[in-house]
């Protein structure tokens, strides 16, 4: 197989050393945990070892320092070789909210930990029941009362917070109805989790061990201190993470696409049917060939929309698109992976369910693609606002 279908050439010695840690965690180790609906400790302890979660912290805070082309690397890279990065994500995208607008005390107080594995930042308490991606409709409030706030409200799509000790949370802290934009009057605060009263965590199953909870919040406390930036700010905070994590999610699509596209490959030419290979068939070959153009094409995009955030240019329409073509290209991959496999597609043996069912969820989430559409409907091609 050729080179690009396992990694392009940005970052190479990052994804070798990548490629043999997931060596260590072959399908039998996630078809484990996938049974019990287990957390991959050891995964992500190693990852952690391996300095590759504090990728994108500062080196003066013990981190790697890397731009988030390397993060990247190291997502589509967990992916590619059939291991699940959604355990330990959300910690390199969330991790941009704090670099550039976290206090030099919170970052002292936080990073280090982080670093070195000490301390868990997997949490992102944002999407609620009532209000879904219409964030600034969200009613969990956070009171401020003296050197404190009082948090009330609830969360759901909490994915890891059985297993962080962190959590960013968007709560509204000036009424709605009181403020001049609906933007306005959302707050971000870090909130240590470990041993929070008034915090109640309730996990959700889901067709995928995605570790989703829903959690509640009944007079939490959370010290004014770990409120980032200003009051009232916190959406633009959330805002300037989200092309980060869009680009990293279509990373770990291009991944799975790799991984589905190279086993479709291996079992269309070792399959023999009426005394030839099925990937000699047409009507195999073809999907798959065609999956494996929609990935490239995708994975340029995503090169080019990760440039641009490293030049600190915007990159909303390439973080978008990536996002939504990386996702359809992993799902077009998945389903010639089932089909060329046939009955054994749906064997837990082979992989290829468990990866079907963990590709699905990202024409989903972090965000819709019909919502990516309209983004770009409105925002790329000037029309009328659709929602």
């Amino acid at each position: 197989m050729d080179q690009p279908l396992t990694g392009t050439d940005t970052h190479a010695e990052i994804r070798e050393e990548v490629r043999k840690l997931c060596a260590r965690f072959p399908g039998e180790y996630w078809r484990a945990l996938d049974a019990r609906r287990g957390y991959p400790t050891e995964f992500v302890t190693a990852l952690t070892e391996a300095g590759y979660l504090g990728a994108l912290i500062p080196e003066e805070y013990g981190g790697a320092g890397l731009p988030l082309s390397a993060a990247a690397a190291i997502l589509e890279t967990i992916h590619a070789e059939g291991c699940n990065g959604a355990a330990c994500h959300a910690q390199m995208y969330i991790m941009g909210t704090i670099l550039r607008h976290g206090s030099a005390e919170q970052k002292a107080r936080y990073l280090p930990g982080i670093a070195a594995g000490k301390l868990r930042l997997q949490a992102f308490g944002v999407t609620e029941p009532t209000s879904g991606t219409d964030t600034t409709a969200l009613r969990t409030f956070a009171r401020r009362e003296g050197d404190r706030y009082i948090v009330n409200g609830q969360k759901i799509w909490t994915s890891r917070a059985e297993h962080s000790d962190l959590m960013l949370l968007l709560a509204r802290t000036t009424p709605r109805e009181q403020v001049a934009k609906k933007t306005e009057g959302l707050s971000t605060f870090i909130v240590d989790m470990r041993g929070a009263k008034g915090l109640t965590i309730r996990p959700i199953r889901t067709m995928m061990n995605h570790n989703s909870c829903e959690v509640f919040f009944e007079d939490m406390e959370v010290p004014a201190e770990n409120l980032i930036g200003e009051e009232g700010k916190g959406f633009r905070y959330i805002l300037d993470g989200m092309n980060a994590e869009r680009l990293l999610i279509a990373a770990e699509s291009i991944g799975d696409a790799k991984w589905f596209t190279a086993r479709s490959v291996a079992y269309a030419k070792e399959r023999v049917l009426f005394g030839k290979p099925i990937g000699a068939n047409q009507g195999v070959q073809f999907p798959i060939a065609r999956a494996y153009a929609q990935m490239r094409a995708a994975e340029a995009l995503l090169q080019k929309g990760l440039a641009k955030f490293e030049a600190g240019l915007p990159c909303g329409e390439e973080a978008n698109m990536a996002k939504m073509l990386a996702a359809d290209a992993a799902w077009a991959a998945a389903e010639a992976c089932v089909q060329t496999h046939g009955g054994f597609g749906f064997a837990e043996e082979y992989d290829v369910e468990r990866k079907f069912r963990e590709a699905r969820l990202y024409q989903v989430a972090p965000i819709s693609t019909n919502l990516i559409l309209a983004y770009i409907g409105e925002h790329v091609l000037g029309m009328p606002r659709s929602y």
